[in-house]
């Protein structure tokens, strides 16, 4: 059985930096996995293409239909990579808002790889003061390389060296941590029972 892989970017622009982060992380991780012996579907969420349902969301508590195939890609992925453009010292909007929308309790022990891109090295600490804990909050597993990627860390479309070996190191974390589940068995359902009618009704006779 295949594992899956979902990749959320938050790039507005197009072509998008965020969005190349995201690939290159998703390649090497893929190729992380393979050489563990795990097939990957690797599943790209370009949030820009979901901004409008995101708050209309936001405002009726109602999810499009393609948001919510999209909540549960993400929800029921093996693997998350988690990617945003940093704004004011911190991910951007759509981003949060993103995840805002994700059950709290809907990404518990799930392996994610945290990154950024911005406009200069200093904003790679949002990494740490934003990301990180939005993803603690949310009980994921955050591995512990995060990747941080400033306009001079790329040479023509490509990663340089140090910016190359951060990704490698970060995705080897992450297809180490899938490895190590089992395989994900998708989204949970809201509204499965947790017990058969027999035991529900006889906690009605009971009371």
């Amino acid at each position: 059985m295949s594992r899956t892989l979902a990749v959320v970017s938050a790039g507005l622009s197009q072509p998008s930096s965020t969005r190349l982060l995201a690939d290159q992380l998703a390649a090497a991780t893929r190729d992380g996995l393979a050489g563990r012996g795990e097939l990957v579907d690797v599943h790209p969420v370009d949030l820009r293409e979901h901004a409008h349902d995101v708050v209309n969301h936001l405002l009726t508590g109602f999810p499009s239909e393609s948001l919510r195939a999209t909540l549960d890609t993400v929800t029921g992925a093996d693997g998350i990579i988690a990617v945003t453009p940093i704004f004011n010292a911190s991910y951007n909007g759509l981003f949060k808002s993103f995840f805002d929308l994700v059950d709290a309790e809907a990404l518990a022990d799930r392996p994610v790889l945290v990154a950024a891109t911005g406009g200069t090295a200093r904003h790679s600490l949002a990494l740490e003061h934003a990301l990180r804990p939005l993803f603690a909050y949310l009980h994921a597993v955050v591995v512990p390389t995060a990747v941080f990627a400033a306009p001079e860390d790329w040479s023509g479309g490509t990663a340089d060296g140090a910016l190359r070996r951060r990704i490698d190191r970060a995705a080897a974390e992450l297809a180490e941590q899938i490895h190590r589940r089992p395989v994900s068995t998708g989204p949970a359902d809201p509204f499965a029972l947790t017990g058969t009618f027999e035991d529900l009704l006889g906690g009605l006779r009971d009371g």
